[in-house]
């Protein structure tokens, strides 16, 4: 069973109304199924880079270990979502705070309304916040939970994103998704590279990041956050300029409100700890081949509770 079947297993079930899945969107029933549905959130671009909105679901081939897969589920609707903030307060941030918290606001007042928030700030102790609903004051909670952490000492950062994705699997919604956001390497964490990735692998997380490095940092480590956002489906930002920050986190919430949600019913999900990829491609008479990014592949948990 893999770990994110639980919450959206009932989206097979609205997908099956009497319409199909190109029809209106249906309430989704609360309801609790036992299948090994894989789910994946897809941003689609064309050549130019522009998002291409109207796709069907016949538009779309998936693949699981470059097996042709039937797709069960399809949507495109802009869904609430469980949003973790990942925020480094390492020293070396405290003069940068100030242009990421204002930016983690514009990110909260960007997403949507009924978007479940939170925040894991982060030096070598990492502090989560409770979730706060976008709506209201929850712009200002994110901010205000931000810019009161103090920005010292040294970067947990394997440990914050480990945080993070705990607090994902007790949030709300099926779709989940960390922004995370650091200028340096891991320096201090208990846990390992290697454990976290396998942690995301395992996770239905979309994971972007956003590193703020000075250019001469020699705990600068890009590759890092590379890797988290390509192997998740997510994006690796790089600004030249710390007050560009809030742009990327509108563009963030914007393609989070837009993508696609698909999903396939695996024969490998009841493999325990096994990898596997995924490749999904779309393609239509007038644009041709168009830019998939979605998640590399995943880890099939072996239960309810999965494998940790």
């Amino acid at each position: 069973m893999i770990g994110w079947r639980s919450a959206v297993a009932a989206l097979i079930l609205a997908w099956q109304g009497p319409g199909g899945p190109d029809t209106a969107q249906q309430p989704e029933p609360v309801i609790s199924v036992d299948v090994n549905l894989v789910l994946l959130h897809a941003s689609v671009h064309d050549r130019k880079g522009r998002d291409v909105p109207d796709l069907k679901q016949s538009d779309f081939r998936l693949y699981e270990d470059g097996v042709l897969q039937d797709i069960r589920l399809f949507r495109h609707e802009d869904a609430p979502v469980t949003l973790g903030l990942i925020v480094d307060h390492s020293g070396s941030m405290a003069p940068k705070l100030g242009e990421v918290t204002g930016a983690a606001r514009m990110l909260a007042q960007s997403s949507n309304p009924e978007d479940e928030l939170f925040v894991v700030n982060f030096n070598e102790r990492v502090s989560s916040s409770l979730p706060v609903s976008a709506a209201g004051k929850g712009a200002a909670e994110i901010e205000a939970t931000i810019a009161g952490f103090p920005a010292e000492g040294a970067t947990a950062l394997y440990d914050a994103i480990a945080s993070g994705l705990d607090m994902l699997d007790k949030g709300r919604w099926a779709k989940k998704v960390l922004v995370v956001i650091s200028d340096g390497g891991d320096n201090a964490s208990s846990h390992k590279l290697a454990e976290v990735t396998r942690r995301a692998e395992k996770s239905s997380a979309v994971i972007y990041t956003i590193g703020i490095y000075d250019p001469e940092d020699p705990d600068a480590a890009p590759s890092v956050l590379r890797r988290l956002a390509n192997e998740t489906g997510g994006e690796a930002f790089f600004p030249k300029k710390t007050a560009e920050t809030g742009g990327i986190c509108e563009h963030i919430a914007r393609e989070i409100r837009t993508q696609y949600m698909i999903g396939y019913v695996s024969g490998n999900a009841k493999q325990a700890g096994v990898y596997h990829s995924v490749r999904l491609e779309a393609e239509t008479p007038g644009s041709g081949k168009l830019r998939v990014r979605t998640r590399k592949g995943y880890i099939a948990w072996a239960n309810a509770r999965g494998d940790r």
